[in-house]
């Protein structure tokens, strides 16, 4: 289901703020500025939490700083009955949609919407009862593996593949938002693929994109990133989101990384072959008679490149011409083949 690399997924998340409308938009935005797919969060404040004052429910700090969980959720939720609408829009557009569910009833409902993957949010990673869920679609599956261990990666990795998973997508995230460049390993990317043998990417709350550019030098394939509009002044998650032209500007540069880092064997640019000729090669700095033996008296390693390889100077050294070279002229390239 992953097929272009890099392969970019635009998360509209709370971006919608609570407008169906707002909610397209940001699907258009992310097909104009070549995202490769988009992704909704399907849950319910309820699926989430409960609905309580308690200390226990208020965050303490961050972006969300004195919320309470339940109203965060629920001013965060995408409504359950505006996924056929924007499934459907997004077909229409020709972009692919799939979305993050947060408990096992959100995965039935996706299953009707035939949701083509699935992805499981760091928070959501231990949920093993949702995880087995996922798994059982034979679906792909990316797991954000943000505040875990590489033990707690294992456990659940194992699980996966155990309940039928088969084609498996760790993403490497900071779960801290936004999240400052500081706050990032990314070589956690080459770990991560060594040990588990998988695609792996990235989740990105950061608001410099050369963490991203960094993280394909270390082999993420798959990049996730909220967006916005352009000009957008509200958004639960706009501290760590693309705005318009941003989200082109994002993927540029993933594709740019690539492009300089893809090859798996030692390649040359095409382009480069036009400078050989200002290489050293051999000529001849007298004429050279047939059957003249070749000395350093007669011939020289210098530029420009058309003749013979300097590398077999020494091997001819010492041999007889077998053809008549006139003097500052290239000692023919296959000139070996000839003695």
């Amino acid at each position: 289901m992953i097929n272009n690399i890099p392969y970019f997924v635009a998360e509209i998340s709370a971006n919608h703020c609570g407008s169906i409308g707002l909610a397209k938009k940001l699907i258009y935005t992310a097909k104009l500025n070549g995202a490769d797919a988009v992704k909704l969060q399907t849950f319910t404040a309820d699926s989430l939490t409960i609905k309580s004052k308690n200390k226990y429910f208020q965050i303490n700090n961050g972006l969300w700083k004195n919320s309470y969980l339940w109203d965060l959720y629920k001013k965060a939720e995408t409504p359950y009955s505006w996924h056929k609408e924007l499934f459907d829009y997004a077909k229409k557009l020709n972009i692919k949609i799939f979305s993050t569910p947060f408990d096992v009833n959100a995965v039935d409902f996706l299953e009707k919407l035939k949701c083509p993957m699935y992805k499981i949010a760091s928070f959501e990673m231990t949920d093993l009862e949702l995880i087995k869920k996922v798994c059982l679609t034979k679906k792909p599956i990316i797991i954000s593996t943000g505040l875990a261990t590489i033990e707690e990666i294992e456990i659940v990795y194992k699980f996966a593949k155990k309940n039928g998973a088969k084609d498996i997508t760790l993403l490497y995230c900071v779960s801290s938002y936004p999240s400052k460049t500081e706050y990032f390993y990314l070589r956690n990317l080459n770990i991560l693929k060594d040990k588990f043998k998988c695609r792996v990417g990235l989740s990105d709350h950061s608001n410099d994109n050369r963490v991203a550019s960094l993280a394909v030098s270390l082999g993420a394939e798959v990049f996730e990133k909220h967006i916005a509009l352009n000009n957008q002044k509200r958004g639960l998650d706009l501290k760590f989101s693309l705005k318009g032209k941003e989200i082109k500007k994002y993927k540029e540069d993933i594709l740019f990384a690539y492009n300089l880092t893809c090859n798996k064997s030692f390649k040359r640019h095409k382009n480069e072959q036009k400078s050989k000729i200002f290489r050293r090669s051999i000529f001849a700095i007298k004429n050279i008679s047939k059957n003249e033996i070749f000395s350093k008296k007669n011939i020289r390693v210098i530029r420009p490149g058309f003749g013979a390889s300097g590398l077999i100077y020494k091997e001819i050294l010492g041999k007889k011409s077998p053809i008549r070279i006139r003097k500052n002229f290239p000692v023919p390239k296959k000139i070996k083949s000839l003695i």
